[in-house]
Parts: C-alpha cells; structure tokens; sequence
C-alpha cells in the first residue's frame, strides 16, 4: 500500500495502533510534547513529501488540547510537502455547537462552524468523520468530508445479543435523533417511539413526554452521543414506567462526563453500549453495563469482505478508504505508462 502514512495523535492511540494492524502499517513516527507554558509543541519524525497522510485524532479527553494538537499536525506535514492530509476525527469536537437554538441567541457562537474553519486553514484536504451530531455540519466545510454511520454496527449488536429483539422497539431520547430510530426500526421491521424533551438549561432535563406504546416490549434507546447521561437515564425510567419490560442504550460516542458512570450503575438499563471512537478502558473498570462494539472480531467471520463492507467503524474506515485511494493512484500509474508508449 505505497504514498500512505499514518499518524497517532495523544487522544486515543489504542484506536490509532488497531487502524495501523488492521492496514499492515506502523504507525508514524511523531513526538508531542508541552512547554512550561502549556503551549503545544509537534514534531513529525519522518519525511512526509508527496505521502499521502492520515492523522487520527478524537474529539475527546482535553478536547481544547487535542484539537490544538490536531491542526499543528496537519499544518505540519502540509508544510513539508505532504501530497493530501486526511483528517480521521471520529468524534468531532464542538457538533453539539451547530447553530443558535433560540430566538434572541444573536450573540451565540456557532462552534462548529469555527472548527471547520480552522481544520480548513490548517491544510486538511478531508475529513473523516463518524455519526455527525447534526448532517448540517457536512455543509461548514468546503472539502470532502465523509460521515460514516454506526447504524450496522448497531443492527449487527442487536441481532446478536438481545435475544427478544423481534419484539423490540426502537426509542429516540429526543425529537432530533427520530430520522435515527427510524431508519433502524425499519431495518429490523420493528415499530419506533420517541421522546419529547424540554431542558432548562444545558445538561438539565425539564420535562419528557413519551410519543409511542412500549408496553410489553424491550425498549432499546439509540442516540448519537451521551455526556452526562442525564437525558438517557431519565428516558429509561420513562419507558419502564410506560410498561418495557427491558431498556437498552446504544450509543456511537460515549463521553460520560461528570456523574454520568454513578447515573448509569443506578439505572435500570441492561447494557449501555458503545463504540470505539472514544476510549472507554478506565469507565468500564467503574461501570459494568458499559459494553463496547468489538467490530474486528465480526470482520474475521466468514464472508469477511462483503460482511466488513457493511460495519460502520472506526476501525475499518480508514482501511476502506486507504484502499480505494491506493487503487486509485494504480489506475493513474497505469494510464500514465500507457500514455508513454
């Protein structure tokens, strides 16, 4: 796989080493420091000139610090000459901050927005993303971006470990994540519910109505993201108290900050499950219903190409795509020599 090089930021190297296994790559070479002053110092230990480079690094942990680290990354090896710089953010920091929500908000930022623009300016040529807290962001950008879904992930997990899931339904938290629930409940040919909530400031739920009948029935809760857990644990006592027999969440990033791991070890939910775009190792020595998507070991099953083709993961994206562009460059390669003759 020639003109490709991959390189690890601090923020989830665990994920960064499985990319480079599952690509037969080592990881690039790469020193990340900080000075006395908190300011970020980068150096990239090997010559990027004419490579095509991949730099992964989550929105997650000391997200400020991270991003940071991120856009002198890209600008470095944009600097020395790097061919394309593909950034792999599978968490996007700052989505939740994607427009002005209420009226009278004229002095709000739209954070998102600012990211973009600065990923941009740094020297990104793309961006690779997972489950966008709203498609609209696609739209901040002026390079290619693609947004990958956990949605497989999710319906492969539920075919596999909830053996009543013919008679599940599937929950929305919120009015926003209903195009969500939706499209899975018509994968599995289940019906879906909804939840309607009002918050009286952010992180803080006010008031929830439940829009469907989950009585009798496993009720599985799907949302794109979790902080501090407040919105799902509410939700879940919503859908027992309307009746489910079990509740379920499944969620693509995981942050659970502040007393989201207390909230969920004293809520009724069977398993809270995760994927890998944010590191989950030191939550689940706290947590035991924290589960993460392990998409390598359904990628080793057979029919692995065609079956690793439908799994949405962090995991595989990068190999995917790296594969494409290498095929690509080939195709090039090849109608250049004949070009020459």
């Amino acid at each position: 796989m020639p003109n490709i090089v991959l390189f690890s930021g601090s923020s989830h190297q665990d994920l960064s080493q499985r990319v480079a296994d599952r690509l037969g790559l080592e990881l690039g070479k790469v020193v990340t420091k900080k000075f006395s002053n908190q300011e970020t110092s980068v150096e990239i230990g090997e010559s990027v000139r004419g490579e095509d480079v991949y730099i992964i690094q989550s929105g997650c942990g000391e997200i400020n610090d991270n991003l940071m680290e991120l856009l002198i990354m890209i600008n470095a090896c944009k600097i020395a000459s790097s061919s394309r710089v593909t950034a792999v953010i599978p968490c996007f920091p700052y989505a939740r901050q994607d427009k002005k929500d209420k009226v009278g908000e004229s002095r709000a930022p739209i954070s998102a927005k600012l990211v973009a623009n600065m990923l941009s300016v740094a020297g990104a040529d793309h961006i690779i993303t997972m489950d966008l807290h709203a498609s609209q962001i696609q739209g901040f950008f002026d390079i290619p971006v693609d947004n990958l879904y956990a949605e497989p992930a999710v319906l492969q997990w539920i075919r596999e470990n909830i053996a009543e899931w013919k008679n599940c339904i599937i929950v929305s938290p919120d009015a926003g994540g209903a195009k969500r629930v939706t499209s899975i409940a018509d994968r599995l040919n289940v019906e879906f519910a909804l939840i309607h909530k009002e918050r009286k400031k952010a992180n803080e739920v006010d008031r929830m109505v439940l829009v469907g009948d989950v009585k009798d029935r496993v009720a599985i809760l799907v949302d794109d993201m979790a902080d501090t857990c407040g919105t799902i644990c509410h939700a879940a006592d919503k859908l027992l108290s309307a009746g489910a027999t079990k509740v379920y969440a499944i969620l693509t990033h995981g942050i659970f900050s502040g007393p989201a791991i207390s909230r969920i070890n004293n809520a009724a939910f069977e398993a809270v499950v995760v994927t890998n775009t944010i590191p989950q190792e030191d939550k689940m020595k706290h947590c035991t219903k924290i589960q993460v998507v392990s998409t390598p070991q359904a990628a080793k099953q057979p029919g692995t190409y065609f079956r690793s083709l439908k799994i949405a993961s962090c995991l595989l994206c990068v190999w995917l795509l790296a594969k494409a562009h290498a095929w690509q460059r080939r195709q090039l390669l090849m109608m250049a020599e004949y070009k020459s003759y």
